[in-house]
């Protein structure tokens, strides 16, 4: 099922696919302060993509929440990821946190001139970002962030988690 907007000259798009198999300018990782690479996407990031993502990370060092940073994609077919440090399960000030983080990824995004962007659910699952919440944020935000002058082309939701899917979609659909 494939759920998109257009906005401007922009297609936000809600897909249901591996972010890290997308052939995309970058992909966002959902990433800890200590930028290391951790289990989950982290793992398939450090298996497919080969161990120089992870010493990209160690010469940063660390990022505060609601910074990213962004490094080669290694061996995977996008070019990048953009590392975004977002807030955790029942952290004080999620939204703003979250909102500022979706802000500081579209930043980098702009500044290395992305023009096929992929999120994940912000937050969503492991980190413990209620679905709806993390949907609210991220589409106001991107889409706000869409309707001004832009260098994206094509942004993706990849929504493989059905409690993900459903809270994505109603809020992208009923988006005008």
């Amino acid at each position: 099922m494939t759920v998109e907007k257009k906005f401007n000259e922009t297609v936000l798009r809600l897909v249901d696919e591996d972010i890290t198999l997308m052939d995309v300018d970058a992909f966002v990782f959902y990433a800890r302060t200590d930028l290391q690479l951790g289990t989950g996407i982290g793992n398939a990031i450090t298996m497919r993509g080969g161990p120089g993502v992870q010493e990209e990370l160690d010469k940063i060092g660390t990022a505060q929440v609601g910074q990213a940073v962004l490094t080669s994609a290694g061996k995977l077919k996008a070019k990048n990821i953009i590392h975004a440090v977002g807030p955790t399960f029942q952290e004080a000030d999620t939204e703003s946190k979250l909102q500022k983080t979706t802000v500081a990824v579209l930043a980098a995004a702009e500044k290395n001139q992305v023009q096929k962007l992929a999120f994940p659910p912000m937050g969503s699952g492991f980190y413990g970002i209620a679905p709806d919440q993390s949907a609210q944020v991220m589409l106001a935000t991107i889409s706000a962030h869409l309707k001004n002058k832009t260098g994206l082309k094509e942004v993706f939701i990849c929504a493989r988690d059905p409690r993900d899917m459903k809270p994505f979609s109603a809020r992208l659909q009923a988006m005008s």
